[in-house]
């Protein structure tokens, strides 16, 4: 294992860049093989977002899964966030790169980058980190950790999909699904968030760039609370609002 790591690690770009053209692959492989919903297929909007949307779900199960196996498998990486760090966590964080660049370039390239400024800033942020722990082999398991939000992710991205196709906001699916959001986007998402804040705030004196990471840290914890808030008040406490026909990709 530690042979291909040794590789992985010589050379992290075209790696990342790997990762990234498998993403796009699966993108176009799901685009010609999977059906959509009809609603979905009238509006080329709608057409792009559930593509996109299908990408990021299986990037979710992927890695969501794969972060939580890599800290059951090595728990310290959870208290030396800096420096401790396994040939399958790096590996990980070399993957999500990679689908973290690529989706950040569909959003752009598809001409959908100002409804969806929301996730290109939070891309942004992901992917100076991501790379930072890529090439220094520093904070790979902070990365880990931070990849824990993908667990919640599975089913905020199952929630937009459901509401592109139209699906009841009283219907079994979309109840069991929203209430499956809410308790992981506390657990895994602000629980994760909020750790590696209190990480970075404990041991600030003695990690690298903690400066950076912080504000990086305090920048997402605003965006999380505003969107943990617009979801509570969307699928909790709906009250009837104007239709907004603008494209919007962070739709409550």
């Amino acid at each position: 294992m530690d042979t291909w790591l040794n590789e992985v690690q010589k050379h992290p770009a075209l790696y990342v860049l790997c990762c990234s053209l498998i993403f796009r692959i699966l993108h176009r492989f799901l685009l010609q093989t999977v059906p959509s919903p009809g609603i979905v297929d009238t509006d080329p909007w709608r057409t792009w977002k559930w593509r996109n949307l299908s990408v990021s779900l299986v990037h979710s199960l992927l890695t969501g899964i794969w972060a939580v196996t890599c800290v059951i498998q090595h728990p310290a990486m959870v208290q030396e966030i800096h420096s401790t760090y396994t040939p399958s966590s790096y590996m990980l964080v070399v993957v999500s790169s990679g689908y973290f660049i690529q989706d950040a370039g569909d959003i752009i390239f598809s001409g959908y980058a100002k409804a969806s400024w929301e996730f290109l800033l939070h891309h942004v942020m992901v992917i100076w980190c991501f790379l930072y722990a890529v090439f220094t082999h520093h904070y790979v398991a902070g990365a880990v950790v931070a990849l824990f939000v993908e667990v919640n992710s599975v089913f905020l991205h199952t929630r937009l999909l459901l509401k592109l196709a139209k699906v009841a906001h009283n219907s079994f699916i979309y109840t069991i699904n929203k209430l499956l959001n809410v308790v992981t986007y506390v657990t895994f998402r602000l629980g994760a968030q909020f750790y590696l804040t209190w990480y970075l705030i404990h041991h600030y004196s003695s990690l690298d760039h903690a400066l950076y990471f912080l504000v990086t840290m305090m920048l997402m914890n605003i965006m999380i609370l505003i969107y943990f808030y617009r979801l509570l008040r969307t699928d909790f406490f709906n009250k009837r609002r104007p239709h907004n026909s603008a494209p919007k990709f962070a739709e409550d």
